[in-house]
């Protein structure tokens, strides 16, 4: 049985909860609170297996509370709140640091719009259960707008016209976390990344804005036609597919559209598959946290063709399923801690 203990200060949004819950005989209500102030005694009384948190309440706003929560004794957190329906700027800092998914609830017909997103919220649930957060790493505050750390180059000589040896990353449920850790750690000359985080539409952008304020990489959100050259990190955007095409010896983006690949868009599988029309082997594909086998498949037949293939182990996973997957296909060279993997990267690419 999950128990879960929701966070609200609207009592509607408890009683709405409390009803979808008690439909669902794997799940149940553990409690329920106004604001994390009162929240906390009882949550530490009764450990729930899930939070269900708002972000706007009285007293302690929902950040904060995750934020000392994660630092203290991390519970798998969903984050219920209006302001993600914009996509907001808080809701992305709340999977930053740490939140397992973030569901948009809307400040008009909220009985409706839950009810009939019953099945997807549910499934949230029972798939926050299942992960493990870490202990929250200490991390520098999101940059403002425009702002980029200093970088010695980007990559857009004559070098990176001559060396471009592609990396592919895929990664969902406590990706956001293990790919800035990553990016954090590797040089402003590294090798163009490519990389399908599971996130929704309007996040991906943000997030890549935040990660190019704190790397020394140039991180942004994909446009159709960015080539992806030493010194570029290309996040997917989200609501969209992302695919490599090469021409000239270089690896260009392709944003398009389409249905769902494995129940997501934008889709590990999408990706990996999409080099391996066109790599002669030297590249790197890496898998990380999260759940379901989406890009297993696609990153076996890069392991097949030559590419080296990485996979995050489980100890250091958030969620240990597509790694998993991808490891029980046989597509994995090599299974690493995720401290290990920017250092894989370097070693990589100081193959020639």
């Amino acid at each position: 049985m999950i128990r879960v203990f929701v966070i609200d200060d609207s009592a509607v949004v408890r009683q709405t909860m409390q009803a979808l819950l008690q439909g669902d005989p794997g799940i149940e209500l553990a409690g329920s609170a106004p604001n994390p102030i009162l929240a906390a005694p009882l949550i530490r009384k009764r450990r729930p297996d899930v939070l269900l948190l708002d972000i706007e309440m009285p007293g302690m706003d929902g950040l904060t509370f995750l934020r000392q929560q994660m630092a203290e004794a991390p519970i798998p957190t969903v984050i219920c709140s209006s302001l993600s329906t914009e996509g907001s700027r808080i809701a992305l800092d709340a999977l930053v640091a740490g939140a397992v998914a973030v569901v948009a609830k809307p400040r008009l017909g909220l009985r409706q719009f839950l009810e009939d997103s019953r099945r997807e919220l549910l499934s949230t649930l029972k798939a926050a259960a299942a992960s493990r957060p870490r202990l929250a790493r200490v991390a520098a505050p999101a940059a403002p707008a425009g702002a980029a750390v200093a970088r010695t180059g980007t990559g857009t000589g004559l070098h990176a016209l001559s060396v471009n040896k592609p990396i592919v990353i895929g990664s969902s449920t406590g990706g956001t976390q293990a790919i800035e850790q990553i990016l954090r750690s590797l040089p402003a000359d590294a090798p163009g990344i490519a990389i399908v985080q599971h996130m929704p539409e309007r996040f991906t952008a943000m997030y890549a804005q935040r990660l190019d304020g704190v790397c020394a990489m140039q991180v942004k959100e994909a446009r159709d036609g960015d080539r992806l050259e030493r010194g570029v990190v290309l996040i997917a955007p989200g609501g969209k597919h992302m695919k490599l095409r090469k021409a000239g010896g270089q690896y260009f983006a392709v944003v398009l559209d389409g249905p769902p690949v494995n129940r997501h868009k934008p889709s590990v599988d999408v990706l990996f598959r999409s080099l391996g029309e066109h790599t002669n082997g030297d590249a790197l594909a890496i898998m990380l946290t999260g759940m379901g086998d989406d890009g297993a498949r696609a990153m076996k037949h890069l392991h097949d063709l030559g590419v080296r293939t990485l996979a995050q182990d489980e100890a250091s996973c958030v969620v240990f399923g597509m790694p998993m997957e991808a490891i029980k296909l046989g597509a994995v060279d090599e299974v690493l801690p995720l401290e290990s993997m920017a250092e894989a990267v370097t070693q990589f690419d100081a193959r020639g």
